[in-house]
Order: structure tokens, then C-alpha cells, then sequence
């Protein structure tokens, strides 16, 4: 009975195993081969091997934006780091007052499409901008507008990742040095910073990737001043370019993933803080220390506030700056171009679609990896396709989308500008943190489960079903918010793949914003960040009211 167990059981999870590394390998794996293969070939199909790679690189203009790219992203962060670095050290080292308040405010920009903060600022201090004299004989389109949109872009991703940093702390090395006549600057540097090290390299890296791969700020806001992200639109948007696209994605993925390679190797490194005599440190008021978090804070959540609610602001004024009587007007969507209403219930399907199936295969392939006993190498593989997203830019992957569902040859090319690859593309850009989530959640949960099931016969879904998911209610309904709200707000990944039929929100956006129905196009943005609020506040309740009524061991 047993050994009917366990071979039925090893069926099984072999099938399912294989599915996954079978699905993710067509959503991922294949579309980067593609548009690396395209790369040795010209625009009339020849295969000229590195020819491309030499010829662009030759080119004056291809050194430019490169220097353009590397340098928005070393600014960019070089200005968001210290500011998020300081930001998190509020929140987790001060008695300040506000301070869930604060946090919940400054992760805002999260729900928002990229093009939003470069919208505001055009509004702020664009040519008929409110504060047009702050910017003296200088243009916000360029450089300096680029760099102000991206850092309200990445300042929640770098925060999250300084928060979690500085979350654990052992209050007994401050203990020691407190006694061994240590101020507060010589315990900075000697326990907070080392311990906080990789958590800002991390951090460095992620900031430095989202920036150099983003397209939206640059192409609202960016003016003359091209770097390598609009070089690719424009050459596959505009000028049916491919093969030249398709160059400019692989060096786009290059310094992604290097990034990428570097994160892992600095995770490998980082050791635990974390061990049994634990003693978790409780900061202590301090009126002057307390007033200058609090001061300092107040100031970045208000700009935050600020960038975010012009554009909310500018949706209902009649004619910004001249006629600023309120209006509905620019919600009529219809009377605009840019894809209508329908382009808004388009991201809505999107982003359930995506939510639900996106959670489903995340949540099967994190199981598969950490709880399964299949065999080692489908296991390494099917580990090294979830984590490969996370090392490609939104835009390089929908390109390879064109190339990979565009060509008649390939069985699936029937769901090519269809909400299908929409919503295809969308799991697969996404993948990888939710993924991670997942392993985490199941790494909590002993193998005792298992184990026990295995010595009674149970199979293994009905652990799956009746232990594992209920355990795990709270991290799939993250996951399932991260899918919704990403769908909502992503343009890089779609701006290749959708039809007049499939007009997304974000592209309409963008759509609304190239045609010049500026107030129309912050109307959509301000809906979808709406939307990403109210969707988020509805996870959370659902989560809290699952905890609350079915996990009463949590609280215990």
C-alpha cells in the first residue's frame, strides 16, 4: 500500500514538475532565446553573427545613450539611496509618532504607473508649470526631469528592501557598546551600517536596474535626452526596425544582469543575525533625534503627497494653468484617443486573469521546488526559470514576445495581440518576486506535514489542499495583490504586445500623452491608482478577516 503510495505520489508531482518547467520555459526561456538569436541577423534576414553589436556600438550616437542610461541610473540612486536609507532608519530605529502612517504613504508610488511622477512634474514645472521660475534658463525636459521621476519611481522598491535590512537587530550589541562608552555615531558605524551592508547593495542594484531598464519616465518627460529604453521603442514603434531592437535588448540585458548576479553573489554571503539568544531592540524616545526623523520624513512623504496629487488635481481642472474651474470632462476617455473606456476594463481583465493564474503557477512551482522529492535537476531548472525574470528588463521581454509568438511557424501564434499573451507576458515579467514570496511562506512550514503524511498514505494534494494552502492564505492573497496591481500599472512588458481590441490603461496613458490630451492622460493614471488603492485595502481586509476567523494560531 505504501509503495502504492509513494509511486502514485512520484507520478504525479513528475508530471506536474515537468508541466511547470514546460510552461515557464515557453513564457520565459524561449522568447530571451529568440531575441537573442534575432540579434545575429539583419533586417532583411541575413545572419551577420556580431555584426549588429559592432556596427551600433561603432556609432556615436550608441555610445551616448549608453553614457545617457548609465548615467540617469548612477544619479538616481546615488540620490534615492540615502534618502530611502534615512526614511527606513525613522521608521525602524525612532520613537517618532506616525510612523505606520508614514510607511503605508511612502509605498503610494507603488500603485502608480511610472509615467505618472514625470506627468506631475510637467505640470509642476513644465513650460506653463506653476513653478516654471524654479527651474531658471534650465527645462525639466531632459536630464534633470528624468532623474526626478525616477527617483518617486524606485523610492518604495529601494525603501522595502532597507526596511526588511533593518528590521532585525540584536539590542545586545548596542547594550555592549553602550557600556563600553560608545556614542551614538560610533555605533552607527560599527553595528547598524555592517549589519545593514548587503541590504544596500541590494538595494543599490535594484534601483540601478529599475532605472536603467524604465521607459515611462523617459518617454513623457525625457524631451531630447535619449537613453537606451525609448531607443528600442523607437526603433520597433517607429521605424519596424526588429533586428536593431532586438540588439539594443541584449546590451539592455546586460547590466541587468550583471546587477542580478551580483545581488545573488552578495546574498550568498550574507550571513544570520537571527539566533536563539536573540533580544530584539526596542528604540528609546529621544526628543531631539525623534523631532529630526520625524521633520525629515514628514518632508519626503510630502513630496510624495505632493507629486502624487497634482496629477490627481490637474484630471479635474478645465485648462491647466488658465482656467482652473473644476471639471469632469477629461474622464470622458471616449472623446479621447488613446483606446476609451474599454482600454481601462481591458487592465481590469488583465490584471484578474493575471492575479488568478499567475498566483496558481507561482504557488505550484514554489511547491515543487521546496516541498516535492522529485528528481534534483528538474528541480534546479525549474528554481533557475522562476528566478531568470528578475534579470530582464519589461521591454526586452515583450520584444522577445513579438519574435517568439509572432512567427506562423510556432503552434501558439493563434494567441498572438490577444488578452491571452497579455496576460502571459504579465506572469512572466512578474514572476520572480512573487515567486520568492512563496518560498519563503513555504520554508516556514515544517516538512513534518509531509513526512507524517507520507507514513499514513496520505497523498500528497490532500496536505497540499487541507495544510499547506491554508497555512500559506496570507502570502497567496500577497501575491495575488502584487499580480492585480503590476497589471494594472505595467507598461514596459505591454507596449509591444497589445491590439486596438486589448488597449490597456497604462498604454492609454502613454497613448493620450503622445497625442497631447495631457489632463485625459492623468485622469486614466489617477484611475488606476484608485483602483490599485481600493484593490489593495480589499486584500487586506480579506487577509485580516482569514487570519482572524480560520488562523486563530497566529495569535496564539
Amino acid at each position: 500500500m505504501h509503495s502504492l503510495w509513494h509511486d502514485s505520489n512520484k507520478i504525479i508531482l513528475t508530471a506536474l514538475s515537468l508541466f511547470l518547467v514546460l510552461s515557464l520555459g515557453i513564457i520565459i526561456f524561449l522568447p530571451l532565446v529568440e531575441i537573442l538569436q534575432q540579434s545575429f541577423y539583419d533586417r532583411v534576414g541575413s545572419f551577420v553573427f556580431l555584426d549588429n553589436f559592432v556596427h551600433y556600438m561603432q556609432e556615436p550616437k550608441s555610445l551616448r545613450l549608453l553614457q545617457n542610461s548609465l548615467f540617469i541610473a548612477c544619479v538616481s540612486t546615488l540620490i534615492v539611496l540615502p534618502v530611502a536609507f534615512i526614511f527606513a532608519y525613522a521608521l525602524m530605529r525612532s520613537s517618532m509618532p506616525l510612523k505606520p502612517l508614514f510607511r503605508y504613504l511612502a509605498l503610494i508610488p507603488l500603485l502608480a504607473p511610472s509615467l505618472l511622477p514625470a506627468i506631475s512634474f510637467v505640470y509642476l514645472f513644465g513650460n506653463q508649470g506653476f513653478l516654471k521660475s524654479w527651474m531658471g534658463d534650465s527645462s525639466i525636459y531632459g536630464v534633470w526631469g528624468i532623474v526626478m521621476g525616477e527617483c518617486f519611481y524606485v523610492f518604495p522598491h529601494v525603501l522595502m528592501i532597507l526596511l526588511s535590512a533593518l528590521s532585525l537587530c540584536d539590542a545586545r550589541l548596542y547594550e555592549a557598546a553602550q557600556s563600553m562608552g560608545a556614542n551614538s555615531m560610533k555605533k552607527f558605524m560599527s553595528i547598524t551600517l555592517p549589519s545593514a551592508k548587503y541590504g544596500l547593495i541590494s538595494a543599490a542594484l535594484v534601483s540601478f536596474t529599475l532605472v536603467i531598464t524604465d521607459f515611462g519616465v523617459p518617454k513623457v518627460i525625457g524631451g531630447d535626452y535619449a537613453v537606451l529604453a525609448t531607443e528600442i521603442y523607437k526603433q520597433v514603434i517607429g521605424q519596424q526596425n526588429f533586428s536593431l531592437g532586438a540588439t539594443i535588448g541584449v546590451l539592455l540585458l546586460i547590466p541587468s544582469v550583471i546587477t542580478f548576479g551580483v545581488d545573488a553573489l552578495m546574498q550568498k554571503k550574507q550571513t544570520s543575525i537571527l539566533s536563539a539568544k536573540f533580544v530584539v531592540y526596542k528604540p528609546k524616545k529621544a526628543l531631539f533625534f525623534d523631532t529630526t526623523m520625524f521633520l525629515f520624513s514628514l518632508g519626503v512623504i510630502g513630496l510624495l503627497v505632493i507629486i502624487l496629487s497634482v496629477s490627481v488635481c490637474a484630471s479635474f481642472i478645465k485648462f491647466w494653468p488658465y482656467d482652473l474651474s473644476f471639471v469632469l470632462k477629461h474622464y470622458d476617455f471616449n472623446a479621447m484617443d488613446g483606446g476609451g473606456w474599454d482600454s481601462y476594463f481591458n487592465s481590469l481583465r488583465l490584471a484578474f486573469w493575471s492575479a488568478l493564474f499567475g498566483t496558481m503557477l507561482v504557488f505550484m512551482s514554489a511547491y515543487v521546488v521546496e516541498k516535492s522529492k522529485v528528481y534534483a535537476l528538474v528541480r534546479i531548472l525549474l528554481k533557475f526559470l522562476a528566478l531568470l525574470p528578475m534579470a530582464v528588463p519589461g521591454l526586452v521581454l515583450g520584444l522577445g514576445y513579438i519574435f517568439f509568438f509572432n512567427n506562423s511557424l510556432n503552434p501558439l501564434h493563434g494567441i498572438y495581440q490577444s488578452m491571452t499573451i497579455l496576460v502571459v507576458c504579465t506572469i512572466a515579467h512578474f514572476f520572480t518576486t512573487s515567486y520568492i514570496t512563496a518560498v519563503t511562506t513555504l520554508k516556514q512550514i515544517d516538512t513534518e506535514f509531509d513526512d507524517v503524511s507520507e507514513s499514513m498514505g496520505v497523498a500528497f494534494y490532500r496536505t497540499f489542499f487541507r495544510v499547506t494552502v491554508p497555512i500559506a492564505i496570507p502570502s497567496i492573497l500577497e501575491i495575488a495583490r502584487y499580480f492585480f496591481v503590476n497589471a494594472m500599472t505595467t507598461v514596459s512588458a505591454v507596449v509591444f504586445l497589445y491590439s486596438p481590441q486589448t488597449t490597456l490603461a497604462s498604454v492609454a496613458v502613454l497613448n493620450m500623452d503622445d497625442a497631447g490630451d495631457i489632463s485625459s492622460a492623468t485622469a486614466m493614471a489617477s484611475l488606476i491608482v484608485a483602483t490599485s488603492i481600493g484593490v489593495t485595502l480589499c486584500f487586506n481586509g480579506i487577509s485580516y478577516f482569514c487570519v482572524k476567523s480560520s488562523q486563530k494560531w497566529r495569535r496564539g
